[in-house]
């Protein structure tokens, strides 16, 4: 048994609840390797685990995504080897130095793809691949209007959408992160804090609305996403940066055209080896063709993961998001 550092939740509530200490890490198990992280991942559900929004057993390691290298092996293991460079996104524990892993959330990063962007991208990534190609299949001739478009799933999924043939629509809260997203694939962006969404739609579409909604955002947004569609349009809740939308009556749906609305999570999309692999190499694929790039926009010591958290949740930061070991 040794020890490593890592970010220990012992108690709910805010960012100061995250403290680093030492932890202890045994021998990796049968189907598990032991990993060093090079890169985590920073992503909103942390926040939901950390505030007990989405519940776990306290104490807890917060973090859903990380790539590093893998330095031990378990017994059993034949399909990742010591030296491997590795990346996950769905694997509870992630702001730590090192840790164990089981393989079955593990994929392989190629060479091309530096482990500092395999960490940026695999969760927003993926979810953007799931969200634009499964959830709702986005081609050429499809509107989309997707909130929160200068995060980190909004600037992967405009360049992606864009390269699928889409109009690719966006909302922002600053005239910073408008540039930002329309850097990003995206044809229109609208600045929500000085005009409406909902009428900037209509006007943009000729008042038919958007094919789909994609809303990472919550609370502030609805009613009005439902608003921007079309007649037999969907509106995809994947997300609650701003809070938890209120129970409210499925008849809406009807009286605003017949909409559709699905509730979708990234780990219901990757939920099997073979359905894991075949997202992220969607994603290394797309990545690799340059069509989509990945840029990290902040970085932060992982001893510091509460600032991080901090600015994240008053939307100081834009795109992607890390913690470095």
């Amino acid at each position: 048994m040794t020890t490593t550092k890592a970010i220990v939740v012992r108690e709910l509530g805010g960012p100061e609840v995250l403290k680093i200490g030492e932890v202890e890490i045994a021998p990796p198990g049968p189907g598990e390797v032991q990993i060093r992280h090079a890169a985590i991942g920073l992503n909103f559900i942390d926040v939901y685990f950390r505030t007990g929004l989405y519940k776990t057993n306290l104490p807890f390691v917060p973090g859903k995504e990380a790539a590093g290298t893998v330095i031990a092996v378990g017994p059993g293991v034949t399909d990742f080897v010591v030296g491997d460079r590795v990346a996950y996104a769905g694997s509870d524990g992630a702001y730590c130095v090192e840790r164990n892993v089981e393989t079955r959330h593990l994929v392989k990063v190629p060479d091309a793809i530096g482990l500092d962007t395999a960490a940026a991208m695999m969760l927003k990534g993926m979810t953007a691949e799931y969200l634009l190609n499964r959830t709702y299949k986005v081609g050429p001739g499809t509107t989309i209007l997707f909130h929160a478009a200068a995060g980190g799933v909004g600037l992967i999924a405009g360049q992606w959408a864009k390269a699928l043939g889409a109009t690719v629509i966006g909302t922002a809260g600053s005239p910073e992160k408008v540039a930002l997203a329309l850097a990003h694939g995206y044809d229109h962006v609208i600045n929500y804090r000085e005009e409406s969404f909902v009428e900037r739609i209509k006007e943009l579409t000729g008042g038919k609305g958007v094919d789909v909604v994609y809303d990472s955002v919550g609370r502030d947004t609805f009613p009005h996403s439902l608003d921007c569609l079309k007649t037999r349009g969907m509106w995809v809740s994947f997300g609650q940066s701003s809070g938890a939308i209120e129970p409210f009556n499925m008849a809406i749906l009807a009286q605003k055209g017949s909409l559709f609305a699905t509730r979708p999570t990234l780990f219901n999309y990757i939920a099997t080896p073979a359905e894991l692999a075949a997202c992220a190499n969607s994603l290394f694929d797309v990545v690799q063709s340059s069509k989509v790039r990945i840029n990290i926009h902040q970085t932060y010591p992982l001893a510091e993961a509460a600032r991080a958290h901090a600015d994240l949740e008053a939307r100081k930061t834009s795109g992607t998001t890390l913690l470095i070991p």
